[in-house]
């Protein structure tokens, strides 16, 4: 019989605790190519996914694959270098599985960056878009099969997704450092195909101001662990069906090299005053 979900969190907890002492409150996600943030870190450990028991392997382009710990202005802080997607051929469960590694860590507080592509016609490259809801399309969720009642309800409130709060400290602390913020709503597909003119077209039109394949799950497994939340996505190229070109991923993480400073900025104002 396969362990549970508590069991594995056991296991890989018992492998981090001979390496790790302290215990992060605020655990963040890089999204693919933003990696800068880790030049803020004082660290004191950095654990290769491979060395620990359940822990899926990230294959994208940009993920290292390494839980990153230590502080960031005086907090201490746990890192996901590399997430894991559904289009590498990981379940919503495998997706959520560091998240609630996270809160057994210890973690209150989630912060997950992301790229996207704009499909608000307002916005630029290089713009930051403070995530205020999503719509899942991914046509899974996490919570999927038996509810481990340990790890949170059988039925969490999703109304309030993104904590309103850390929305606000992060458009104040934006306004501060001029950063060029927005806020929408973010759709995740399932990927890893970019979508057509028609699809960006429908998304626009259902609501949705940028487009990712990650995220959502994430945000799902942290809200019912009972986790605060603040997500941004970095617009890394424009999805505007009447202008749409052809992008490669290489332009993407080009965008996301460039303009990671911005967000870089916003996570460490965020966490000081947290």
């Amino acid at each position: 019989m396969a362990a549970s979900v508590t069991q594995q969190l056991h296991d890989t907890l018992k492998a981090i605790g001979r390496q790790v002492r302290s215990a992060p409150t605020i655990g963040i996600i890089l999204g693919t190519g933003l990696t800068k943030l880790l030049g803020e870190v004082e660290q004191t450990a950095a654990i290769a996914y491979a060395s620990l028991p359940h822990m899926p392997a990230s294959t994208a382009p940009g993920h290292h694959g390494r839980l990153v710990f230590g502080t960031v202005a005086g907090k201490t802080v746990v890192i996901m270098d590399g997430r894991f997607h559904l289009y590498e051929g990981y379940s919503a469960q495998d997706i959520a599985y560091p998240v609630r590694l996270m809160k057994a860590l210890g973690v209150k507080t989630l912060l997950v960056s992301n790229v996207a592509g704009g499909l608000n016609p307002a916005f630029h490259i290089g713009d930051l878009m403070l995530i205020d809801d999503h719509i899942n399309l991914l046509g899974t969720s996490p919570l999927i099969g038996p509810n481990a009642d340990e790890l949170g309800p059988r039925f969490p409130d999703m109304s309030r997704p993104y904590d309103a709060q850390l929305l606000t400290l992060a458009q104040q602390v934006a306004g501060a450092e001029r950063l060029p913020v927005r806020r929408g709503v973010y759709v995740a597909m399932p990927g890893p195909q970019l979508e057509t003119k028609a699809e960006y077209r429908w998304l626009r039109a259902a609501g949705a101001d940028a487009v990712g394949m990650s995220t959502v799950p994430e945000v799902i497994a942290a809200v019912h662990a009972g986790l605060r939340v603040m997500a941004v996505s970095l617009i890394s190229d424009l999805c505007i069906p009447e202008t749409l070109k052809p992008v490669a991923i290489e332009e993407i993480l080009a965008v996301a090299d460039r303009a990671e400073p911005l967000l870089t900025k916003l996570f460490v104002g965020v966490i000081t005053q947290l």
